[in-house]
């Protein structure tokens, strides 16, 4: 190594040990730590390294932001009737958006890194020591004593389809534009941008505005329908929209009674300015576009035990494939239908059997519409 120049020097160390001071860089290459800085900074212009901690390109995280939350599942022991008291089993574990996509993410492999807020509750430090402990990078969580965390409850019927549920995501709010500028650099330095719509409307628009600048995809995935009145009205700089057809109908203002309409709302949404369009349909399988038109691919069979999460899952595997470079929508979501059933067949919010293995094929070739 002695034969290289002093920077690609430098480069080659930084790629031994990412976190590596300049200090020790400046010692073991003979240096002024002025001149390591210098060489540090042409290598970030370069974009061989990304800023602190020289986070290597080949490493750059996919990037979730928005909710982590606790989730409360009540599943009803008989036959779900309203308006008077159901003996039930309850169950707790960790939820929220972002934060599924996140887990998902990390146990298939993937870099991941979360944006969310917490409280300075019980709940906030679980929340973090859990991720972490899965592989998650937390390190830009903000954190909010003397606020709670947030919950979701599910009450399930004993099939596990969901009757109703109750969520209080409050602290979200917390998540603004302003906020998030401290969190620039990471932003710059992510693979891909997974935003969750429980952020405010702002953020989605000031996060869309940065993926531009910065050259960096962004996703953004549905959560209610109420909540698609925090999606912009333009969408440039959005690489991929992920939504159900009640989102999607919501988003364009009408409803959309057959396969022909949602065609139809899906290239509405892409004038707005976003490249590509999923949307899920439970068993119904996906739509989603594609160069020739739209797409669509069958759900396969499964025993539903449990349905929270399966969305999530959905879009964290086809992140996933994205993220390995691999630009071929069909395969991606043919991966998110194979992740989903895993994920509907268990009790788990995310599934334990996931294994990066498990989705390296569609298990069926998408038609054309």
């Amino acid at each position: 190594m002695s034969d290289l120049p002093k920077k690609e020097q430098l480069y080659e160390l930084i790629r031994a040990n990412p976190f590596i001071s300049q200090q020790d860089l400046a010692t073991q290459l003979g240096l002024s730590r002025s001149a390591v800085a210098n060489y540090i900074a042409t290598l970030v212009r370069e974009r061989r390294i990304l800023g602190r901690a020289y986070v290597l390109p080949d490493h750059r995280p996919i990037l979730c932001i928005g909710a982590a939350n606790l989730d409360r599942k009540l599943r009803s022991l008989g036959k779900l009737t309203l308006g008077t008291s159901n003996p039930a089993r309850q169950d707790e574990s960790f939820g929220g958006v972002a934060r599924n996509i996140a887990e998902n993410l990390a146990r298939l492999g993937a870099p991941v890194s979360l944006i969310t807020a917490v409280g300075g509750d019980a709940s906030g430090r679980a929340l973090l020591a859990h991720a972490e402990g899965v592989g998650i990078d937390t390190r830009g969580t903000l954190r909010l004593d003397g606020a709670s965390s947030g919950t979701y409850t599910a009450v399930l019927d004993t099939d596990g389809e969901m009757a109703v549920a109750l969520a209080d995501m409050a602290i979200n709010e917390a998540l603004t534009p302003d906020f998030l500028v401290a969190r620039q650099q990471q932003r710059a330095g992510a693979s891909l941008i997974v935003a969750d719509l429980n952020l405010p409307y702002d953020t989605i628009a000031a996060l869309l505005e940065d993926a531009v600048r910065d050259g960096v995809d962004m996703a953004v995935v549905a959560v209610s329908e109420p909540k698609m009145a925090r999606l912009p009205r333009k969408l440039s700089g959005l690489r991929l929209l992920i939504l159900n057809a009640g989102e999607l109908a919501a988003r364009v203002g009408r409803p959309l009674l057959d396969d022909a309409d949602i065609a139809a709302a899906c290239l509405a949404v892409q004038r707005e300015g976003v490249q590509d369009v999923v949307v899920t349909r439970g068993a119904g399988g996906v739509m989603f576009t594609s160069p020739d038109g739209m797409a669509r691919l069958d759900a396969p069979p499964v025993r539903v035990v449990d349905v929270t999460g399966a969305g999530d899952a959905f879009a964290a595997a086809v992140c996933w494939s994205l993220h390995g470079g691999d630009p071929d929508l069909a395969l991606a979501c043919g991966r998110g239908l194979q992740l989903s059933a895993m994920t509907l067949e268990c009790e788990q919010t995310v599934s334990p059997l996931l294994d990066p293995g498990r989705l390296q094929a569609p298990f069926h070739e998408p038609s054309q519409d």
